[in-house]
């Protein structure tokens, strides 16, 4: 069997999240429907994770495996005629036959926006704010996320993970124009819900409603309910995923 790894992105508005769901669809199950279509066959996707409900991706990569070798170019160009407008394809690679678009990732980021203005275009893409916010003191906050590896505070609950340790390696609040700020944090792993939660409770800091240390604090208590509202998922996008060079194959097909 080959094995290839799928670089794509999509507008996740009209979507349950990444993964298949039994009430509603979810870009996991476009994309499968899509490759078993063009080869002919049943076809499993794995991607590299989940995102949640109305969640984007300006890159997401998942993996799956055909019995015969694939001209990558053909099949980056079929499965865009094939998927749906709010998703598309931008490279198919080969890869290693025990490549893993999940397990091998080594780092994930994801961006999140939020904006003061009232833009009708926007809107599906952004969160917007409508009191002032103290960007200084958000950073602040959002540096001792560097101290702490537990981020129980910031996981959905219940969920099947068997440890909610993760790493993470940037985390910052930078200005994009006069009326947008965006957030952009980057781990090893990432807990459902967690980037979100994150967000929410920087929000807290960024209103004076939590102070930095009443932020480290939320972290230490490992409480869920300690921690602020999920912020709303429409302005969040998964933008990278990376992986070691020497899982890719050095022949395109």
């Amino acid at each position: 069997m080959q094995r290839y790894f799928i670089y794509l992105a999509y507008d996740g508005t009209n979507y349950h999240g990444w993964q298949i769901q039994p009430n509603g669809i979810s870009v996991q199950e476009c994309l499968m429907k899509a490759l078993s279509t063009f080869l002919r066959r049943e076809i499993e996707v794995i991607g590299a994770g989940r995102t949640d409900a109305g969640v984007h991706a300006s890159l997401m990569v998942a993996h799956f495996e055909s019995e015969e070798l694939l001209d990558t170019d053909s099949v980056t160009d079929k499965l865009n005629r094939l998927l749906p407008p709010d998703i598309s394809v931008f490279r198919v690679c080969r890869v290693r036959p025990d490549a893993h678009a999940r397990f091998d990732a080594t780092a994930r980021t994801y961006k999140y926006y939020v904006t003061t203005a009232k833009y009708p275009f926007n809107r599906q893409y952004r969160c917007r704010i409508f009191n002032p916010l103290d960007y200084e003191r958000m950073n602040e906050a959002a540096r001792t996320l560097f101290e702490y590896t537990d981020f129980t505070s910031f996981s959905k609950l219940h969920t099947d993970v068997k440890t909610n340790i993760c790493h993470i390696t940037h985390a910052e609040w930078t200005q994009e124009d006069d009326v947008t700020w965006v957030f952009t944090i980057r781990a090893d792993r990432f807990l459902r819900n967690m980037v979100r939660a994150i967000v929410g409770t920087l929000l807290e800091v960024g209103r004076g409603k939590l102070s930095i240390e009443g932020f480290r604090k939320v972290i230490e208590l490992q409480d869920r309910g300690k921690a602020g509202t999920s912020a709303p998922g429409n302005a969040l996008f998964l933008v990278n995923v990376e992986y070691p060079e020497s899982i890719f194959e050095s022949s395109k097909s």
